[in-house]
């Protein structure tokens, strides 16, 4: 009970350090792992280890296989849940170059480093393409906490991000199937009889997990399971038919549920969020009690397989020459520079679910006796520990060196994505800035998709959009939503990480009954709330530029636009193309010269009678 209690809250103290420090959690579960396990060894003065998770007739925390059986079972947990999060149209939407480098990228890591293992430490094709096969997955779990903090372009951000999510339940798959193939007729040469059970495990898997996932989103969709029973009713239904498809097919489980993930991630199912949020609060407990148990399952002896100058040797062959090649084949005609794709090579972290099937594997290829299997754990933990650590210290110095880091964030978050927010945004798109509207309306996100428009569905109460690595080269923050209390929540907890350049928001009703009292980080004017936005955008559509040739003149027109209700002052274009958003009390405004700048307005045109108005940009949203 001690050792099972300690394991846990070890796992999630492991959690906790690696969110405090901005890291992978992966790292400090392994390393927690290797310590109580393998290393713990070296002090103890009968040679046991402190955690032992196999019973070995005196200590253990699992008899048996009891420990494969808890390993296949929760990796099949995580596997689903990374099939959840696959979506087809997403691959189709990601652009040539994230393609070509989960297809191309895969391929050059797949026989490059079976070729190199098999050449290197002399292992068999079936072990070194084994072990090629589950060094193909990054995964966001590694590569998000890395680029967290480290101000990118949005296309790097975007490449590596996606690569992650994408290539997560992909390369599973594909490691799965390749050890398929080598289980159905280990330590002999493939036969007539090999291929067929192969194909079995692949028709069983692939059936299985296809009918099931339709089966069980009928049921949700019916509401034939009460709400209250949802996630629990998916949970056993998962582990249903790992077991069913197992019986079916031998090792055919893992396949199964990769594919039933997959399937009902790409269904249009009501809870789907909720089943994405309760299996990820699962796989977080399953992940921090799985990595300390494999880690501490690790022999001594198995370390020393890689305490060795061929394990260098492959580690360096892996990232510094197959990553490489693989991303500069995979970009070639794309719109990257040289720089931007020597970064992109530099960061590929391999992550939890490497190391989580590799552990499974190895352990069922050494218990089958295959010659070569005890290589397959140390080796992929070694490839993992390396990636994470190598990036983790040194991503944000090569950002700096090869010239991609940003030394100004000029990205623009706007919270709320209603048909005013649309319209300033579509603007800014159109005037080269980086602009995300944020919005938990998923018909407002739907309208500014349709526009062109990059929109994320969210809530800013969750803690998804700190992760999202494409928002690093945000630095304005813009609340528009119609609720004040969700316009200053959002100024609060996103001011630091978004806001940097400016943190703004719309007015309240209230404050705009004492104009002379505006708060700091008001937006526009201090007689425009999201009613006079929201009116003004439904009867004008339309954004107009008014040029300007000196303060005076600026001060009459922000004056027009105050008191005329067809118009909003919304920035101030400088001469470079540079805006500056108006704040609601005019006086904190700082510009250095007024010659050839711009008012930019939403609302109606003023009379070319009474104002001197020259070029106009007009952006038009049509009526719904």
């Amino acid at each position: 009970m001690l050792e099972l209690g300690g394991i846990i809250i070890l796992g999630i103290l492991a959690q906790w350090v690696a969110w405090k420090f901005k890291i992978p959690a992966i790292l400090p579960l392994i390393l927690i792992g290797l310590f109580v396990g393998p290393i713990s060894t070296l002090f103890t003065y009968d040679g046991s280890k402190w955690i032992e998770p196999i019973w070995n007739g005196e200590v253990g925390i699992f008899p048996g296989e009891r420990l494969f059986n808890f390993v296949s079972l929760a990796i099949g947990i995580i596997l689903f849940e990374g099939g959840l999060t696959l979506r087809f149209s997403e691959i189709k939407n990601v652009g040539p170059v994230i393609t070509k480098l989960i297809i191309v990228g895969s391929l050059v890591t797949f026989f490059g480093a079976g070729a190199a293992a098999y050449y290197i430490f002399d292992l068999s094709l079936r072990i070194s393409f084994l072990f090629s096969a589950l060094i193909i997955v990054t995964g966001p779990t590694v590569i998000t906490p890395i680029l967290r903090n480290i101000p990118l372009k949005k296309d790097i951000s975007t490449i590596l991000k996606w690569e992650g999510i994408l290539i997560d339940p992909i390369g599973a798959l594909v490691a799965v199937l390749v050890f398929e193939f080598i289980s159905v007729d280990a330590g002999s040469e493939f036969t007539l009889t090999a291929l067929e059970e192969f194909g079995k495990i692949v028709l069983f898997g692939f059936t299985f997990g296809f009918t099931f996932a339709h089966a069980l989103a009928l049921c949700i969709k019916r509401k034939v399971i009460p709400h209250y029973l949802l996630n629990v009713f998916t949970l056993a239904s998962v582990l249903g038919v790992f077991i069913l498809s197992d019986l079916f097919a031998h090792e055919s489980g893992l396949l199964s549920v990769v594919v039933m993930g997959m399937v009902m991630g790409n269904m249009k199912l009501p809870n789907l969020k909720e089943l994405l949020y309760f299996k990820e609060s699962l796989s977080v407990l399953l992940i921090s009690l799985l990595f300390i148990l494999l880690s501490a399952n690790i022999e001594i002896q198995d370390l020393y397989l890689v305490y060795t100058w061929k394990a260098v040797l492959l580690f360096a062959i892996v990232v510094f020459v197959l990553r490489p090649i693989g991303v500069f084949l995979s970009s070639k005609g794309s719109g990257l520079k040289f720089n931007e794709k020597l970064f992109v090579s530099w960061v590929g972290p391999r992550g939890i679910v490497a190391a989580g099937i590799a552990s499974l594997f190895g352990l069922k290829l050494v218990d089958e006796g295959v010659a070569g299997a005890e290589y397959i754990t140390p080796l992929v933990f070694m490839i993992v520990l390396g990636t994470v650590l190598l990036n983790a210290t040194t991503a944000r110095l090569f950002a700096k060196i090869v010239g991609v880091f940003l030394t100004e964030s000029k990205g623009i978050v706007i919270i709320g994505a209603s048909k005013a927010s649309r319209i300033i945004a579509e603007y800014l798109m159109k005037g080269g800035r980086h602009v995300v509207l944020v919005d938990s309306n998923s018909v407002n996100i739907e309208k500014a998709k349709e526009r062109g428009l990059e929109a994320i569905e969210d809530s800013i109460y969750s803690d998804s959009l700190m992760n999202n690595i494409e928002l690093n080269d945000v630095g304005y923050l813009m609340a528009l939503t119609g609720n004040g209390d969700i316009n200053q929540y959002a100024i609060n907890r996103f001011k630091d990480i978004f806001g940097e350049n400016g943190a703004f928001r719309l007015i309240t009703p209230d404050e705009m009954k004492d104009p002379q009292s505006s708060p700091e980080g008001g937006l526009f004017s201090p007689t425009d709330d999201f009613i006079r936005l929201t009116e003004v955008a439904r009867a004008h559509p339309t954004i107009q530029e008014v040029n300007i040739d000196s303060k005076e003149m600026f001060e009459k027109l922000i004056e027009s636009t105050r008191a005329d209700k067809n118009s909003i002052p919304i920035f101030l274009k400088k001469e470079s193309g540079e805006l500056e958003i108006l704040k609601s009390n005019i006086d904190d405004l700082e510009v250095d010269s007024y010659v050839d700048t711009k008012l930019v307005y939403l609302g109606k045109p003023f009379d070319p009678e009474k104002m001197p108005v020259k070029e106009k940009l007009v952006i038009e949203e049509p009526e719904a």
